[in-house]
């Protein structure tokens, strides 16, 4: 694989569904495809946005962005499902998105990203401690 054949780009809402199956891959292919649809379009409505690694032309991975100020933090960004086709991994690809994510991120005047991992999920925070992120809390969910 030669690295200056990976870029990123935002993608555009009329090409949101693009993402899906990454999406169903992250999710174990709990969520169906007409729900992500769904859901993909309302969250294009928000303040969201969304980002694709790309090798020339194949979407080989995919990271949302949602902004918003926080009274602790100001304006932030905070990085949502994140996913790198597993034969890009070890690449140097998960370095260059948060490099691309932090340099979007300043263009917009935030002061912060962040981000969520599952608590399971070690190789990520291993990934994000050495990307310079700092673990400040913990995130909890309740279903209704």
């Amino acid at each position: 694989m030669k690295d200056n054949a990976f870029y990123i780009r935002i993608i555009d809402s009329n090409e949101i569904f693009s993402i899906i199956p990454l999406l169903q891959k992250l999710g174990n292919y709990s969520v169906s495809e007409a729900l992500l649809k769904e859901r993909l379009q309302e969250m294009t409505q928000q303040n969201y946005e969304c980002l694709g690694i790309f090798d020339a032309e194949k979407l080989i991975g995919t990271c949302g962005l949602w902004f918003q100020t926080r009274h602790y933090a100001g304006k932030s960004v905070e990085m949502d499902h994140v996913i790198i086709d597993d034969a890009y991994r070890s690449h140097g690809i998960g370095k260059m998105l948060i490099e691309f994510i932090s340099d979007y991120a300043k263009k917009k005047s935030c002061n912060w990203v962040e981000l969520n991992s599952y608590v399971h999920n070690f190789p990520s925070h291993k990934f994000f401690y050495n990307q310079g992120f700092v673990a400040k809390g913990y995130h909890f969910v309740k279903e209704l």
